[in-house]
C-alpha cells in the first residue's frame, strides 16, 4: 500500500488522466478501501484542488478546471516515457523540432525530484541518435493534415512519387501514423474510390480544404493491419522474384504479409520482393540467410556482384 503522501500524488495523477472516475475504480488502482479514497479526496480539497463529486448510480469524482496544478506530476514510468519520447523526437522525422525537444528535456529535469532526474539523465546519456537519411516532414504540413483529419475535411494536396513525378490528389484523410522511420497518411482517395497510403514527406497541402466528409470504416477492418500491408506492398522501383533453397513454410514466418512466397517443391520456393534501391533489395535477400538464385533485374544482379566482391575483399589478406 502506498504511503499517504505518495498516494495523494498518485490519486491526483489519476484524476488528471481522464474526466470521470468511480470511487471503486480509484480504490482498485490505489489498492485501498473506498473510505480511504473519500478521505484522500477531502485532503486534496483541503490543499486547494477542486475535486468534484459526480452524480449517478455509482457516484464518482472529477477534477475541476482552474486549479493551480503542479507543473509536472509524473511517476517513475511516466518520467521515463516522456524522456524517451523527447529524446527520440530530438533525432526524429519532424523538421525543426530537435532544439525544442532538447529544451523541453532540460525543463523536465528542472522540475523532477532528484531521484527521477538522475534516472532521466542516465537514460539520456545512454541514448545516441541513429544516423541515416530519414525523410523529415514539415511541422506545418503535419499540422495541416492532422487538422483535416480532426475536422473531417477533405484534403487536397500535391503528391510526389518515388520517380519525382507530382500529381494532384483529393482525399478524405482518416489517420496519421508514424512507423519509426516515416510519417504516413491513410486516406480515402476520392478520384480512385479506394483506400491509399501516402508518405507525408511527399505531400504538399493545398488550401482551402474541401467539404466535410463522413468517416468510413477502417480498411480490412483494422487500420494498423492495412497500414502494415500497404507500406510493404507500396510501389517499389526494383522488384525481383528469386528462387530460395528452403521450404516455403520455413521462409514465410520471417517475411511481411505482403511478400509473396510460393512453394515450388518440398525444398524450395519463389519469393517476390521489392525495394526502392537495388542495394536495399540485395541486403534484404541476404538477410534470409539461405541460398537463393537471381536472374534479374540487371541492377540487382550487379549489386549482388558488388557486394560479393566487397565481402571477399574483407576476408582476403592484404599484401604486407
Amino acid at each position: 500500500m502506498l504511503e499517504t503522501s505518495a498516494r495523494l500524488l498518485r490519486l491526483l495523477s489519476l484524476l488528471q488522466t481522464r474526466r470521470d472516475w468511480t470511487g471503486a475504480e480509484l480504490a482498485e488502482r490505489l489498492g485501498v478501501s473506498g473510505r480511504t479514497v473519500r478521505n484522500d479526496v477531502e485532503r486534496l480539497r483541503t490543499l486547494g484542488y477542486p475535486v468534484h463529486a459526480t452524480r449517478g448510480a455509482t457516484g464518482g469524482y472529477r477534477l475541476g478546471a482552474g486549479a493551480a496544478l503542479p507543473p509536472l506530476l509524473l511517476d517513475d514510468e511516466e518520467a521515463i516515457a516522456v524522456a524517451i519520447g523527447l529524446r527520440t523526437a530530438a533525432g526524429g522525422t519532424v523538421a525543426g523540432i530537435e532544439d525544442a525537444s532538447y529544451r523541453t528535456l532540460a525543463k523536465l529535469e528542472q522540475v523532477l525530484p532528484a531521484r527521477l532526474r538522475h534516472r532521466v539523465n542516465i537514460l539520456q546519456s545512454a541514448m545516441a541518435p541513429l544516423p541515416g537519411a530519414r525523410p523529415a516532414v514539415d511541422p506545418a504540413t503535419l499540422m495541416a493534415i492532422a487538422t483535416a483529419v480532426r475536422e473531417q475535411h477533405r484534403l487536397r494536396f500535391g503528391y510526389r512519387n518515388h520517380d519525382g513525378m507530382t500529381s494532384s490528389r483529393e482525399t478524405e484523410p482518416h489517420w496519421l501514423a508514424h512507423t519509426g522511420h516515416r510519417w504516413h497518411l491513410v486516406a480515402w482517395d476520392v478520384d480512385h474510390a479506394d483506400w491509399r497510403t501516402f508518405r507525408v514527406d511527399r505531400i504538399t497541402p493545398r488550401v482551402p480544404t474541401g467539404p466535410r466528409f463522413t468517416p468510413r470504416q477502417p480498411p480490412l477492418g483494422d487500420v494498423a493491419d492495412y497500414l502494415a500491408r500497404s507500406i510493404d506492398a507500396g510501389p517499389m522501383r526494383y522488384r525481383a522474384t528469386v528462387r530460395v533453397h528452403a521450404p516455403a513454410a520455413t521462409i514465410a514466418p520471417w517475411l511481411p504479409p505482403s511478400v509473396q512466397v510460393s512453394p515450388t517443391d518440398d525444398e524450395s520456393c519463389l519469393v517476390a520482393a521489392g525495394s526502392d534501391t537495388p542495394h536495399m533489395l540485395a541486403v534484404y535477400l541476404g538477410m534470409l540467410d539461405v541460398d537463393f538464385d537471381v536472374t534479374g533485374p540487371p541492377e540487382l544482379v550487379e549489386q549482388l556482384r558488388r557486394l560479393a566482391d566487397r565481402y571477399l575483399r574483407a576476408i582476403t589478406p592484404r599484401p604486407a
